[in-house]
């Protein structure tokens, strides 16, 4: 005999009680499917989305400030040579002798050698806003006692990249 054959043999010989409690039985364990399958991970997503959603918001209105930012850079008048020149050896005095720099041609080179990081992210705003240089390779390492070490490439009196 075939299954279908012996379940619906079965079926039949079955009383109206049991029909009743195998179609409960049934009912459910499809019901519980659904409720995993379908339902359950719908609902999870839901409640997820709120925290996503600000999360999202978020990013966004932080890249809206650097593109504003990075626009207010661009609108700048380009300064010469020189001047940027001048004002990167400026930028330098407050470093101290925890920083050296290099100028070949429109690239400075400076080389840290414990410098705090305060000091440092500082002199960075200062020379991308004053010289309008801009940073083009970085081989910083922090040592054990929060300084910094490495070399930092700019380079300055060159047009702003759009």
């Amino acid at each position: 005999m075939k299954l279908p054959a012996i379940v619906a043999q079965r079926w039949s010989a079955a009383s109206p009680r049991e029909k009743q409690m195998l179609l409960a039985a049934l009912a459910l364990v499809l019901g519980a499917f659904l409720w995993w399958v379908m339902l359950a991970p719908a609902l999870a997503t839901l409640r997820a989305a709120d925290g996503q959603r600000r999360l999202l918001e978020a990013q966004l209105q932080q890249m809206q400030r650097m593109q504003a930012q990075a626009k207010t850079f661009q609108a700048q008048p380009r300064i010469a040579f020189e001047d940027a020149r001048r004002l990167l050896e400026a930028s330098m005095k407050p470093l101290g002798t925890t920083a050296q720099l290099v100028l070949v041609g429109e690239r400075a080179t400076v080389t840290f050698k414990g410098a705090s990081a305060d000091a440092v992210a500082q002199w960075l705003v200062q020379v991308r806003l004053n010289a309008r240089s801009v940073p083009t390779e970085a081989r910083l390492l922090r040592s054990a006692a929060g300084t910094w070490d490495g070399t930092l490439a700019l380079n300055f009196g060159a047009p702003p990249a759009r």
